[in-house]
Formats: structure tokens, sequence, C-alpha cells
């Protein structure tokens, strides 16, 4: 079998920071497989059904990237995760930090966007507009259980409880966008 690399239309920029945006899905895959993981042994199991369809959420993500690269020439690598973290205080530090992680993202996608629009990759920059769509849904959701915090509160009696039912009904009213 030839090695020869067939060419491509990515320059070696776009196509490193392609594969940056893979590791970084892998990443959020991986975190909120985590997150999932924590929420389950918890006793929080509609929390843990929400973060186990995003962290599938975000796999596909990471291979519709993946795919996109190999598909235009390119030669997607899977990266290499280490440092998950797996033990948190409490459901709302997990949802702090996947909003914080969420707008990373969202500026990972901006700068990609940005990058095509300089090297003038017209191909990757309108492959890329369903992430910034993507995102900004990502980032909204992410709000809104923050917001469901702060009108329950988690001092509450039952707010736990009853912040673990709104998660359940937005798994129910929700579902995975990911197409690969």
């Amino acid at each position: 079998m030839n090695n020869t690399r067939l060419k491509s239309s990515l320059s070696n920029l776009v196509e490193e920071s392609l594969n940056k945006q893979v590791e970084l899905e892998d990443l959020s895959s991986q975190f909120y497989l985590s997150c999932a993981s924590w929420c389950e042994i918890q006793g929080y199991q509609n929390a843990a059904k929400f973060l186990y369809e995003h962290a599938e959420e975000e796999r596909m993500h990471m291979l519709k990237i993946f795919k996109y690269i190999n598909a235009v020439g390119g030669h997607a690598l899977a990266a290499e995760i280490k440092d998950i973290q797996t033990s948190f205080s409490s459901l709302r530090e997990i949802f702090d930090q996947l909003l914080e992680h969420e707008i990373k993202v969202t500026k990972s996608i901006n700068h990609l966007v940005d990058l095509c629009f300089q090297e003038k990759d017209w191909g990757t920059f309108q492959f890329l507009e369903w992430f910034v769509a993507e995102q900004r849904e990502e980032e909204e959701t992410a709000r809104r259980i923050i917001e469901v915090f702060e009108l329950i509160g988690e001092d509450h009696p039952q707010g736990k409880w009853l912040i673990d039912q709104e998660l359940g009904k937005m798994v129910e009213g929700g579902g995975s966008s990911a197409e690969v």
C-alpha cells in the first residue's frame, strides 16, 4: 500500500488546527462522561442521563471533524486524553465547569472560522458553520441549567431533587443534533 499523502486543499495550519479541535471535542466527550459517572454514583440519575447523552454528542462532533479532515485529503489524528477530573464537590460545580468548557469550545471554533477566512479555505469555513450554530445551542443549554440552579437553589430541602427532575425534562425534550 502506498503511504504517499494525496494532495489536500487544507493548509497545514488549518489541518493542525482541525486536529486540535478533534482533541478538544474528544476531551469534551470524556469530561461529560466523567461528570455522568459522578452523577450516577451520587444518585442524580437524570443528570447522569443528560450527561451521558451529551458525552455521546461531543463524540459525534469529534468524529464529524475527524472524518472531514480525511475526506478532504488531510490526516486526522486520534488524540490521547489524560487527566480528566473524576470527582466533584457538587452538582452545581459540574454545570459551572461545563458552561466554562462550552465557552472554551466556542472560542476555539470561532478561532478556526477566523483562520479559515484568513486562509481563504471556504470549504472548511462552510463546514464549520454547523459547529458555530451548535455551540450557540450548547452554551444556551448550559446557561439554562445554571438558571435552574439559581431559581431552585441547592439549599432548598428538595432543591437537588428538583434540579435533577428538571434535567430529566431536558433529556426528554431534547436529543442529539449531531450528525456524522
